[in-house]
């Protein structure tokens, strides 16, 4: 069974979206900052890396076998034309459940029914999470093994934060650090506190 992973790319003051859901273009800044062209497996886009980011990216993205999203993320994307662009098949954590599709899997019962859900599709590869509210529950319910942060030099001064203050859990590592333009890769693996 893969490790749970969640990350995101991240400001400074630790915001993965500014007020209003803003600040994409700042944080995802660094997907046009090199002259490595990098298509995503479903072939929906290609971004332009270092040569270091994009061996990091590509890495991330061939070990991850299943994703869980929230569906504000979904609706606000328009469930990215019908397929994540990952190609990883995706569960929408969601109150509003439709109908499941070929790509797609709506779940309404609970992260820890998501990440079930996802590990079965996922199989011996990663299941990767959405930061904000799907990140915590994960975190909270003791199932992310580690976190990816691409951390952007921007201050956002607000927002969504990736981090919720007073959890039961440390970061450990950095377990590797890769450089970037505009970014730097980091991962660490999640230590939860001791029960009692």
């Amino acid at each position: 069974m893969g490790k749970v992973c969640t990350g995101a790319s991240t400001s400074i003051d630790g915001y993965v979206s500014g007020p209003d859901f803003s600040g994409f273009d700042r944080l995802f800044r660094w997907y046009e900052s090199g002259d490595v062209a990098y298509t995503m497996p479903t072939g929906a886009m290609t971004v332009h890396l270092t040569p270091a980011s994009a061996a990091h990216f590509d890495g991330l993205i061939r070990a991850t076998g299943a994703l869980v999203v929230g569906r504000k993320l979904y609706d606000h994307t328009n469930a990215w034309g019908g397929r994540h662009p990952m190609g990883a098949h995706t569960v929408v954590l969601t109150h509003r459940p439709l109908e499941d599709t070929e790509h797609f899997t709506f779940c309404g019962d609970g992260i820890e029914k998501a990440v079930e859900i996802a590990r079965s599709h996922a199989g011996d590869k990663a299941v990767g999470l959405n930061s904000g509210e799907v990140a915590r529950q994960a975190i909270d319910a003791g199932l992310v093994d580690e976190i990816w942060l691409d951390l952007v030099p921007v201050l956002l001064g607000g927002g969504t934060p990736f981090f919720a203050p007073g959890q039961g859990y440390q970061l450990e590592g950095p377990l590797s650090v890769v450089e970037g333009v505009e970014v730097t890769h980091l991962r660490y693996k999640v230590h939860y506190a001791e029960a009692g």
